[in-house]
């Protein structure tokens, strides 16, 4: 009987220990992860384009004619005909000196004039006469002769006495300070009642036109070489007249809203920064620009074809700030690319080497991936970057500088 119980146990035992170790199995089934397919990742199909490569450059504005009054004759200043910092017109009277002393000067050589023409008409009668009788042996030809050289001091008499009124009246004139330009006369350094002398080494007020303006720009010499081997190479391509068109950058971060030009770059470098002046003419109707004001200037320096741009949200940096992207492979693996590029256009990177036209350059859900993953490429739906607005052909014009 107790052999026949025990053995009865041991049986139940046995399928109790089968069934829990059926519901353990069960458990580590359900527990197993699932098997997962290929990551779904937003790409961009990158495609060569053609985009004006531009430079930024840091610049000061100055007047594009500058003229300083001073006086060409001494004496009291009676009147200032001017508004400080008013728009004036050239040839407006802007400084009234004391003509009374000129006025009299200028007076007295017209007396003389009249006295040396009124002794000149008296010789010449003299001398006709003269002449009518040395034919006749009536004077001596010594008499005639005198009465000639007469005639001829009375004639140069009255040119010098012409000469002397002509001086006079300038002087006159002078006491009439006008402006030399059209523009913005800035302040005074003298008022009515103070004493002037000609060619004073003191400006009385300074004149700038502002309308036009220029805006200087300076650019690295290296620059300007590199920018003429490319273009020689053919990497890049003059683009006509948009070539010399500039556009500019205000103090406060505004733009300014309209376009300038190129009109030269200076033939020297500067050996101090070694840098090269560029200058652009900017039309100012409404004088907001103005004298040492510091700007940006944005210069186009040429068209490159086939350009490679890659949105920024799609490149990162390695270890040793170098620049990578992540690819779709041909397997549809995520494929780890070392970029080199060489500026930002907008919000894209314009990439001189490491990708090609066709690549597909993921830009979303880089933080999923790793190099070597099966991804699922789609197309991004939340680019930020801007591309660049391709530009039309045009006739070839020569470089600045």
């Amino acid at each position: 009987m107790q052999s026949g119980t025990r053995r009865a146990l041991f049986a139940v035992g046995l399928i109790a220990g089968s069934i829990a170790l059926a519901g353990c199995g069960k458990s580590v089934a359900a527990n197993a992860p699932a098997a997962t397919g290929p990551v779904e990742v937003g790409v961009v199909t990158i495609q060569p384009q053609r985009v004006a490569l531009t430079s930024e450059l840091a610049g000061r504005t100055a007047p594009y004619m500058v003229s300083e009054v001073r006086p060409q004759v001494g004496g009291l200043i009676q009147k200032r005909l001017f508004k400080e910092g008013g728009d004036i017109k050239a040839g407006q009277v802007l400084y009234q000196i004391d003509p009374a002393s000129y006025q009299a000067a200028y007076d007295s050589a017209k007396a003389a004039l009249d006295k040396a023409r009124a002794n000149l008409g008296s010789i010449k009668l003299k001398a006709d006469r003269y002449k009518e009788l040395v034919s006749i042996n009536a004077v001596s030809k010594q008499d005639f002769d005198d009465v000639s050289a007469s005639l001829k001091q009375a004639e140069a008499d009255v040119a010098s006495a012409k000469a002397a009124v002509d001086n006079a009246r300038i002087n006159l004139d002078y006491t009439r300070i006008t402006a030399p330009i059209s523009g913005r006369i800035g302040r005074s350094s003298v008022t009515p009642g103070a004493l002037v002398t000609a060619n004073q080494t003191v400006a009385l007020s300074t004149v700038q036109q502002l309308d036009p303006i220029y805006v200087d720009v300076t650019q690295a010499s290296a620059q300007v070489l590199k920018l003429k081997r490319e273009l020689a190479e053919g990497q890049l391509q003059n683009d006509g007249e948009n070539g010399a068109k500039v556009k500019l950058t205000l103090e406060d971060g505004s733009s300014y809203p309209l376009e300038g030009r190129l009109e030269l770059s200076e033939v020297t470098v500067d050996q101090g920064t070694g840098s090269i002046t560029l200058r652009a003419v900017f039309p100012n109707p409404k004088h907001e620009l103005l004298p040492g004001m510091y700007v940006r200037a944005q210069l186009v320096e040429g068209v490159k074809n086939e350009a490679i741009l890659a949105p920024q949200q799609g490149v990162t940096r390695d270890n040793k700030g170098g620049a990578t992207a992540m690819v779709v492979s041909k397997n549809g693996k995520a494929e780890l690319r070392q970029l080199t590029t060489s500026r930002a256009i907008g919000a894209s990177w314009l990439v001189t080497s490491g990708l090609n036209a066709g690549d597909q350059l993921i830009v979303e859900g880089l933080q999923k991936i790793k190099p070597g993953a099966p991804v699922k490429p789609v197309a991004a739906t939340n680019l930020t970057a801007v591309q660049a607005t391709p530009v039309k052909p045009a006739a070839s014009a020569p470089v600045a500088g």
